[in-house]
C-alpha cells in the first residue's frame, strides 16, 4: 500500500467513523477478510473474527437505534466520548508504518476530521428530529448509509476521488454548521420559552 492510499484510508476511517463507526470497522474488517481490499497490517486485527462479531453486532444495533426519532440524538451524544478518539486511532493505526511524526499528525487530524463529521451529522439529526413525522429521519439515516458505503469503498479504490469529495464534504460541513449551531439555539430558546409559560 502506497502512500497515498494510506493517506486516503486513514482519512476515510476518521471520516467514516463520524457517521457510524461500528460501520466502518465491520465492514472494513470484512472487505478486507473477504480479499476485496488490503489494509496494512497494523488494521488486522479488524480481521479477526471476534473484532468482526462485535462490531457487527453494534452495527446491526446502531442500524435500528439510528432509524428512531429522539433516541438517535441521545445515541450520537453518548457516542460523542467513542467515535472521535476511535476516529483518531483508526487514523494513526492506518499510518502506522509511517515516521512517528506522521503518525502523531495522523491522530490529530483523523481526531479533528471525525469530530467536523460528527457534530455535522449529530447537530443535522438532532433539528431533523424537531420534525413530528418519522420519514425525514428515516430518510436521513439511509442517505448517511449510502454516503458511508460510497466514501469507504472510494477511499479504498480511488483515493484522490476520495480526496475531491472529502473536499466538498468539508466545505458543506463548514457552511452548514453555523446554521445548525442557530438553529439548535433557536429551538432550546423555544423549548425554555414554552416551559416558563407552563410554571405556575
Amino acid at each position: 500500500m502506497d502512500t497515498l492510499q494510506s493517506v486516503a484510508l486513514a482519512a476515510g476511517l476518521a471520516w467514516g467513523s463520524g457517521i457510524r463507526l461500528y460501520a466502518v470497522l465491520f465492514l472494513a474488517g470484512l472487505m478486507a477478510r473477504l480479499g476485496y481490499v488490503e489494509l496494512p497490517h497494523t488494521l488486522s486485527l479488524l480481521i479477526h473474527p471476534a473484532v468482526l462479531g462485535a462490531s457487527g453486532f453494534m452495527f446491526f444495533i446502531e442500524f435500528f437505534a439510528d432509524k428512531v426519532p429522539g433516541f438517535d440524538t441521545l445515541w450520537d451524544a453518548a457516542h460523542t466520548f467513542i467515535r472521535i478518539p476511535a476516529g483518531a486511532l483508526l487514523a494513526a493505526l492506518a499510518l502506522a508504518d509511517q515516521d512517528p511524526a506522521l503518525i502523531l499528525a495522523a491522530a490529530i487530524l483523523g481526531g479533528a476530521l471525525t469530530s467536523a463529521v460528527h457534530l455535522t451529522k449529530a447537530g443535522s439529526r438532532a433539528l431533523i428530529n424537531t420534525s413530528p413525522e418519522p420519514v425525514s429521519n428515516w430518510t436521513a439515516s439511509f442517505g448517511e448509509e449510502a454516503l458511508l458505503l460510497g466514501g469507504l469503498w472510494t477511499a479504498f479504490v480511488h483515493p484522490l476521488y476520495f480526496f475531491a469529495g472529502l473536499a466538498i464534504f468539508l466545505l458543506v460541513a463548514a457552511w452548514l454548521l453555523p446554521k445548525i449551531w442557530r438553529g439548535l439555539r433557536g429551538v432550546w430558546r423555544r423549548l425554555q420559552s414554552t416551559l416558563s409559560r407552563q410554571r405556575p
